[in-house]
C-alpha cells in the first residue's frame, strides 16, 4: 500500500538515505519513470553489453550519476570538487568496477567568486589523477542569483567490471563478516564544524578519498566477496540497514568495535547525534565469507585508507532484515534506518 498522498510536499528528510528517501524512490520516482516491479538499489547500475565475435556476452559496466549541494562548499579536509569525483568513483568501485570514465555537469550561481570555481576544479583534477579516472565530457549553466546555492555539481561515471566480481546488497549470505575499512562520521562532523551558527574548535576532517585502490586489494584477496558499499548519507546505520533488507538477513553489529575518532565522539555528544548516522566519504563497508574475512581485514589494513579497518559484526537467519546493536554496555538495541535529516546538505 502507497504511503505517499500526491498532496504531499518534499522534505529535507526525503533526501536523507534513509526511510523517508527509500520511500520516495520506490513510490514516486521509480513509478513515475517508467521502472516496475523490484530493483536493486545499489550505488551503480550494472550493463551487460552484447557479445561479439566469439563471446556469447561482452563485458560488464558499472554506470552511475550522482549530484552534490554540499553547504558549506569549502570543508576541513575537502571541497564540493573533492566530493564529485570520489562519490563517483566510489559508486563504481563498490560494485567491483574499476572506475574509467567521468562527466561532469556544473550550475554556477550569478556572483560566485571565480577563484573558488578554480579551487573547486582543481581538486576535481587533482582527485581523478589520483583515482586513475578521465573527466571526458561536461556541461555548465549559469543562474540568476538567488537561484542556487553558489555551485552545485553533477556527474556521472562508468567503469569496467571484471569477470568473476559480483557484489551487491542483495547478496549477504548467514555467516557473512561485516567489516569497515576506518572511523566512521567524519566527513559529516567536518561539514558541520564550519556550518554557520555551528562551529565548534575540533581537529576534525573530512574522509573523502576515493575507495578503488582499497577495493582492488580486496579482491586481490580471492576472497568471497558479497557486499561492498560506502556509507555516505544515513551513515553506517542505513547502510547495513539496506544490506539486511535487501538479503533478507539478521546482521548483529559489536558496538565497541565500530572505530570513532574521539574528537567525532566528542561533537556528536555534545550536538547529541548518533554517528551511526553520520555520513563519510571515504570508508566502506564490506560483507565477506567468514573463511575469507582475516585475509580481507588485513589487506586493508595494510592499505593507507584502511589501516583503521575492523571488523564489526556478523550476518545470520536470526531477525531477518534487522539490523541489531550489541552495546557497550552489555545490552542490545535496534539500529533501525534513519527518519528523518540529521544533517543537511552534507554531501
Amino acid at each position: 500500500m502507497k504511503l505517499m498522498k500526491k498532496s504531499e510536499r518534499i522534505l529535507l528528510a526525503h533526501g536523507s538515505g534513509g526511510k523517508l528517501s527509500r520511500q520516495l524512490v520506490e513510490e514516486v520516482i521509480l513509478p513515475g519513470i517508467g521502472v516496475a516491479g523490484a530493483v536493486n538499489l545499489d550505488d551503480a547500475a550494472v550493463l551487460q553489453l552484447h557479445g561479439m565475435a566469439g563471446r556469447a556476452k561482452g563485458p560488464r559496466l558499472a554506470f552511475t550519476t550522482d549530484s552534490y549541494v554540499v553547504s558549506p562548499i569549502f570543508f576541513p579536509g575537502g571541497n564540493i570538487g573533492d566530493l564529485a569525483i570520489n562519490g563517483t568513483v566510489n559508486d563504481l568501485a563498490m560494485m567491483g568496477a574499476r572506475p574509467g570514465f567521468v562527466t561532469v555537469g556544473l550550475v554556477i550561481e550569478e556572483g560566485f567568486a571565480l577563484d573558488e570555481l578554480e579551487a573547486a576544479l582543481l581538486s576535481m583534477r587533482k582527485r581523478a589523477l589520483e583515482a586513475g579516472v578521465t573527466i571526458v565530457a561536461g556541461d555548465t549553466k549559469v543562474v540568476e542569483r538567488g537561484k542556487a546555492d553558489r555551485i552545485f555539481i553533477s556527474t556521472s561515471g562508468i567503469g569496467l567490471i571484471p569477470d568473476g566480481r559480483e557484489v551487491s546488497g542483495s547478496l549477504l549470505q548467514p555467516g557473512d563478516r561485516i567489516l569497515v575499512s576506518g572511523t566512521i562520521g567524519d566527513h559529516g562532523m567536518a561539514v558541520l564544524s564550519q556550518r554557520e551558527g555551528l562551529e565548534f574548535r575540533s581537529d576534525i576532517v573530512s574522509d573523502s578519498a576515493p575507495l578503488n585502490s582499497l577495493v582492488e586489494e580486496i579482491f586481490e584477496t580471492g576472497a568471497e566477496i558479497h557486499a561492498l558499499r560506502d556509507p555516505t548519507r544515513g551513515g553506517l546505520a542505513a547502510t547495513l540497514n539496506e544490506f539486511a533488507t535487501g538479503s533478507g538477513v539478521g546482521i548483529l553489529v559489536e558496538e565497541s568495535a565500530v572505530p570513532l575518532e574521539p574528537s567525532v565522539s566528542r561533537a556528536c555528544d555534545l550536538l547529541g547525534l548518533d554517528p551511526f548516522y553520520v555520513a563519510n566519504e571515504g570508508k566502506l563497508v564490506v560483507s565477506v565469507s567468514e573463511t575469507g574475512a582475516e585475509q580481507v581485514l588485513q589487506a586493508m589494513q595494510g592499505h593507507p585508507q584502511g589501516g583503521r579497518a575492523a571488523a564489526i559484526g556478523t550476518a545470520s537467519s536470526d531477525h531477518s532484515g534487522t539490523v541489531i546493536l550489541q552495546t557497550r554496555v552489555g545490552g542490545k538495541r535496534i539500529l533501525d534506518m534513519p527518519t528523518g535529516e540529521q544533517l543537511p546538505r552534507i554531501c
